[in-house]
């Protein structure tokens, strides 16, 4: 039986997960106190403190390093790459801890994850990273010079959903088309063509408005607000993104506590709620149009994807696009073991980082 160690650092946790194969046979979330996290300057700093918190989490379960057959963790902000399965390697290692794409917990995985594989004798990997980039060339064209349009989305969930879609329903991944929705606290929408996610909004910066998410925005209001003296660069940033979308609205980013507010009546909690399924099915409809309408299947998933509130107001709108498939919630760390699981299976060749690295930046 494959023995299969996942990694998933967060802001203030570390997530680990042992599987035998398919099955998962021990997980837990390792609290890190924002006291305890306050002594590290910069987040690379935190990597000591984190694996040994991993290492004695092994231990404590009586998993021996050696009893490991490969490692896989979240990909974390690395250069962008097209999505798969990659060997971490030096220049990997390199880019996550100066940052390449921007700063985030999940920089830490890939390291942690080379060093303890070191240990055991084994292969470090990373699946279907965040930073990820398969645009098409007209997809990059802003409107602006200055300003292209970069790839930012949910790629292991939605890669990971689309896989098992594709099994179940004996849809082919490699030449089918779909459209797939992450609908969490940050909502993707992405055309995929031949295995490739050839456009997607950023789920930081534009399409549907989420729970704590502004999505898109009137550029030129947003420019007022910037410069009308009220809010510094760091605060406008945690209004758009954290403080944005149902949030900002209802006070709220938990879709099952509005739809309470709706159930005791509150019209503004159901309007503003129908305008984000209104907002995603007008994302959904872009999405077609990339696909030229050669669409196999909607596929929604995320933790969103439980609401069937939510889902029949896209529907209403949507609907005509093509047959919803809906898959809700989300599982990174069983997504992760899944594609260790190819490359132990030799069903996936890993990706060459330093190639594609290269090649795509």
């Amino acid at each position: 039986m494959n023995m299969i160690l996942t990694i998933n650092p967060g802001s203030t946790s570390t997530k680990v997960a042992i599987f035998n194969g398919e099955t998962l046979a021990h997980e837990v979330f390792l609290s890190h106190s924002r006291e305890e996290l306050k002594q590290y300057e910069d987040i690379s700093d935190q990597k000591p403190m984190r694996e040994q918190a991993i290492s004695q989490w092994l231990t404590e379960i009586g998993v021996a390093l050696e009893d490991l057959d490969i490692i896989v963790s979240r990909g974390g902000l690395v250069r962008p790459i097209p999505t798969g399965t990659y060997e971490i390697t030096d220049l990997m290692i390199e880019d996550l801890k100066n940052g390449y794409s921007g700063i985030h917990a999940s920089n830490l995985g890939g390291q942690i994850a080379k060093d303890l594989a070191e240990k055991a004798g084994v292969k470090a990997y990373i699946a279907d990273p965040v930073a990820s980039d398969e645009l098409e060339d007209v997809a990059r064209i802003s409107g602006l010079p200055e300003i292209v349009r970069r790839s930012n989305s949910h790629y292991l969930n939605m890669k990971s959903v689309t896989r098992r879609v594709c099994s179940e329903h004996s849809f082919d991944m490699e030449t089918d088309n779909f459209i797939i929705c992450h609908l969490g606290g940050g909502i993707s929408v992405a055309p995929q063509k031949a295995g490739m996610v050839i456009d997607t909004n950023n789920a930081n910066e534009s399409g549907p408005f989420s729970p704590e998410r502004a999505g898109g925005l009137p550029v030129v209001d947003l420019i007022k607000m910037a410069y009308s003296g009220e809010y510094q660069e760091r605060e406008l940033m945690k209004k758009i993104i954290g403080h944005g979308g149902l949030m900002g609205y209802l006070d709220t980013n938990d879709g099952r506590q509005v739809e309470q507010m709706i159930d005791s009546g509150d019209e503004r909690a159901a309007l503003i709620y129908r305008a984000m399924g209104y907002q995603i099915a007008k994302e959904i409809g872009s999405s077609a149009a990339v696909l030229a309408g050669n669409v196999k299947a909607i596929i929604l998933t995320g933790g969103l994807a439980y609401s069937k509130r939510l889902i029949e107001i896209i529907r209403e709108f949507a609907g005509f696009v093509a047959p919803f498939i809906v898959e809700p919630g989300e599982d990174e760390m069983k997504s992760l073991a899944e594609a260790g699981l190819r490359i132990l299976n030799k069903e996936e060749e890993a990706r060459n980082y330093d190639q594609e690295a290269v090649k795509h930046d």
